[in-house]
């Protein structure tokens, strides 16, 4: 029995050994795979304890609630619902973060990215450019759809890019879902993250970027079993 357990620790730790050893992590859980309401709270590592930081906030996320990522996790073998391109949901599952962004510069320790209307992220499935984020004028375009990374409004004034399927690496899967962010909006979204401007200004200022943060993001049965895989 006991080398049973040895060898399923050790499949465990084969399966997640992608991921890093964080001491900051997004928790957004959500009462249901459906819903668009969610609820955010911080925490961090200290002293070898988690703790909470601040108090937990309201977000919302895909109009269409939850479907399983492509992230650091496994996606379950009996997952009935699997994010995919255009179908309104945001993803479950374990992510990494990569760069802040805005439209102007923004004085935070957390790797930033100003973006103009040149910069692109694709969400056509033919394209080669599939889930990246380009300037249009440096790049052979491709591509029939896109996000464009400034507009009138101000969703995307400040933002952070979500590692959902690879986003501007090598193995994005074409119709697995692209362009995934936390941002400021106060409606359900096409697969995003929102919040309130002033919660997500204070959320980029609180990112370290050599606490290697993490947004572990689902339902709260969700949330609590990948936890189990962070948290040690």
């Amino acid at each position: 029995m006991k080398k049973i357990l040895f060898i399923l620790s050790l499949l465990s730790l084969a399966v997640y050994a992608q991921i890093p050893n964080t001491k900051q992590l997004l928790v957004v859980s959500t009462s249901n795979w459906e819903t668009s309401s969610g609820v955010l709270q911080r925490y961090e590592k200290s002293d070898k304890k988690w703790k909470k930081v601040g108090k937990s906030i309201k977000i919302k996320l895909g109009r269409n609630g939850l479907g399983w990522g492509r992230g650091l996790h496994k996606i379950p073998k009996n997952a009935k619902i699997i994010k995919k391109e255009g179908d309104g949901k945001a993803p479950a599952g374990i992510f990494s973060l990569k760069q802040g962004f805005g439209y102007a510069p923004f004085d935070i320790d957390y790797p930033y990215e100003v973006y103009s209307t040149q910069n692109h992220c694709v969400d056509d499935v033919n394209s080669k450019l599939y889930n990246k984020i380009v300037d249009s004028k440096k790049v052979k375009i491709d591509y029939k759809s896109k996000e464009t990374m400034k507009f009138p409004k101000n969703y995307y004034k400040y933002g952070i890019v979500v590692n959902h399927n690879n986003i501007d690496e090598k193995g994005a899967k074409a119709g697995a879902g692209s362009c995934i962010f936390i941002h400021i909006k106060e409606t359900a979204t096409a697969g995003c993250t929102v919040m309130k401007e002033a919660q997500m200004k204070a959320l980029m200022r609180w990112l370290n970027p050599q606490s290697n943060p993490l947004l572990i993001q689902g339902t709260v049965a969700v949330v609590n079993s990948l936890l189990k895989k962070v948290i040690y």
